[in-house]
């Protein structure tokens, strides 16, 4: 009786183990595999982004930028996304609706841009390369290949093997580029030709006589000591050879496309509603990187509102500060005299570096939860610097032991005054940039999506809004640094106009740099580079002003409601405690923990 009893309990089991396996995974296992699916498959297929994440194993290649190979991401993003359409959302459990809802809206998101030859990845950054624009003065092959061999590691022998590979192909990448913007050329999608007239330098600067000279090399020059050094000549000798034989000609040859064939055949209009489809692709755009659904007219209204404010604020600050004059005069002023500049560029890095130590102390007073990888600050390198902004954060990874990096620009010191320099810091490294997306990268429990997106008003708005932190944080103590915070409070509500002028209401280039240099006291050099830039990058810039004002609101609305209940340091805390978020996620999350505080 008794062994007819196990036998019969066993049979149950099987059974009911059968029945389960019959029904297939549960909406939250199907999810989860599918996000696992997923991120493998996009770091295989962009090995750049993987390295610039922390992931293994592909830093021995380059993004395959053949036509068989963009296409098999395109069919793929098409599946994953008909793959999450298939799951129940209402059957996940709480702490994946979030995820699942967010994921979706990234599918689709770059799906849409396909229409417009987006490059698939779904993965929010700063701009979706554009693969019939694939260059331009920001961005493209000549500071993609500079750039992510200066973030590969450089401690072992397998590490200088993934090099010298990466090496190796930049020819075949580099082709696939230049065949990319034939294509471009031919269906007249280009960049304005007088947003590239720095780009033949650019290509030029990865050209020289010794390359050992070449940044490409600097991880060869003083290898790691655990490496023999006859071992070490020969992967050197090697490095130098993948050089010759690779790189060398292959920017040659670009340097030559652009010159004889591309620059002459760009267009010479500058908005994006020139382009074909330009003024879909634009609206498309500005959703993307506001996160909202205000229209270009909007955005500008709010911009035009935003500058009267500020140009109120700087008013009240040359008042306070003795000077007798007029804002022209006050602003020639901080752009002319030679009090405000450094005269070399050990010295302007070495300023940017003390306001960063002297910000890091007081972190604690703002926030609970602080990031573990460091940063620095270093110099923007020398090849792109004439076309690239006044500063910018490249962002660590903690799991390869990789710092963030502060890049500030050390072209034409005449053009770098002192005044901008501590609201610049804040925005770029801490409480900013740094700050934000290394507690993102470090964040448990959250999928890696969530960990690496990077929505542009959420990121860009909390650089932003950092900046204003200066006051609490014991910065802007002079009225001329208290003016350059202002100054780049306005540089933003400028973008809102000039974005909008240049791509949807038919205002030219020399329209938009009278706009900014009439209300921002940014230097010439500056004024001009930032123009160009929002030409190529159709509505990135709006994602900026627009976040801060979100997140300046919601401080504001929570601290009324809460009254004496309202801890900065918890508001801090919940606004970067979920990574970066779109606006309309991160003022539920607001409402929902005031209305907690509230009932408790």
């Amino acid at each position: 009786m008794r062994y007819t009893t196990v036998a019969t309990l066993l049979m149950v089991v099987a059974f009911a183990a059968a029945c389960t396996r019959d029904k297939g995974p549960t909406p939250a296992e199907a999810f989860r595999a599918q996000l696992d699916d997923d991120w493998k498959f996009w770091m295989a297929q962009y090995p750049e982004i993987a390295t610039a994440f922390g992931y293994p194993g592909q830093n021995a290649r380059w993004t395959d930028y053949s036509p068989a190979a963009i296409e098999r991401r395109d069919t793929y993003l098409k599946k994953s996304l008909m793959r999450a359409g298939s799951i129940d959302p209402g059957a996940l459990p709480a702490a994946d609706q979030l995820n699942y809802t967010l994921y979706k809206d990234l599918l689709q998101t770059a799906v849409d841009g396909l229409q417009f030859h987006n490059d698939a990845l779904p993965i929010r950054g700063v701009t979706a390369r554009n693969l019939m624009m694939p260059v331009n003065q920001m961005d493209g092959v000549q500071q993609d290949i500079p750039r992510v061999i200066a973030s590969m590691p450089a401690a072992t022998r397998e590490d200088f093997e993934n090099i010298i590979a990466r090496l190796l192909a930049s020819g075949p990448l580099v082709d696939q580029t230049i065949t990319l913007m034939e294509k471009g050329l031919a269906a007249g999608m280009t960049p304005p030709a007088i947003t590239l007239r720095d780009l033949p330098g650019q290509a030029q600067g990865q050209i020289v006589a010794d390359p050992m000279q070449s940044p490409l090399l600097d991880a060869f020059r003083k290898m790691p000591s655990g490496i023999p050094e006859t071992d070490a000549a020969a992967i050197r000798g090697r490095a130098v050879q993948a050089y010759e034989q690779s790189v060398k000609p292959a920017f040659t040859r670009f340097h030559e496309f652009l010159t004889t064939k591309y620059l002459p055949a760009c267009r010479q209009t500058v908005g994006a509603d020139a382009l074909s489809d330009g003024s879909a692709l634009y609206a498309y755009n500005v959703r993307w990187h506001t996160t909202t659904a205000l229209t270009p007219k909007e955005i500008h209204e709010i911009g035009l509102a935003e500058v009267k404010r500020i140009r109120g604020e700087m008013d009240k600050v040359i008042a306070g500060s003795g000077f007798r004059g007029s804002y022209a005069e006050f602003v020639q002023f901080l752009r002319t005299d030679p009090q405000f500049y450094f005269t070399d560029a050990a010295s302007l890095l070495t300023g940017y570096r003390d306001i960063a130590k002297r910000a890091d102390p007081e972190l604690a007073r703002l926030f609970g939860r602080l990031p573990q990888n460091q940063y620095g600050v270093k110099a923007v390198p020398d090849a792109i610097a004439p076309s690239q902004t006044t500063a910018y954060y490249d962002p660590g990874a903690l799991v390869v032991g990789r710092p963030g990096t502060m890049f500030a620009n050390t072209y034409k010191l005449d053009a770098r005054p002192k005044w901008e320099m501590e609201a610049l810091t804040l925005h770029e490294s801490v409480p900013g940039h740094h700050l934000q997306i290394s507690i993102a990268q470090e964040l448990q429990g959250l999928p890696e999506f969530r960990k690496n997106s990077s929505y542009t008003a959420f990121v860009e708005g909390w650089g932003v809004y950092s900046e204003s932190l200066g006051d609490e944080m014991g910065f802007y103590t002079n009225p001329y640094s208290k003016f350059g915070q202002l100054t780049y409070e306005m540089w933003r509500a400028v973008r809102l106009v000039v974005d909008t002028g240049l791509h949807s209401m038919g205002w030219t280039r020399d329209q938009a740099i009278q706009f900014f240099s009439a209300n921002a006291a940014k230097t010439e050099q500056d004024i001009i580079v930032e123009v160009d830039r929002y030409i190529v990058w159709p509505g990135q810039a709006l994602g900026y002003k627009m976040g801060q004002l979100k997140i300046r609101d919601l401080r504001a609305s929570s601290s009324r409601e809460l009254g004496t209940k309202f801890d900065l340091r918890k508001f801090h805390d919940l606004v970067l405690g979920e990574g970066a978020v779109p606006l309309d996620v991160l003022e539920r999350r607001v409402q929902a923990w005031v209305s907690e505080v509230k009932a408790r």
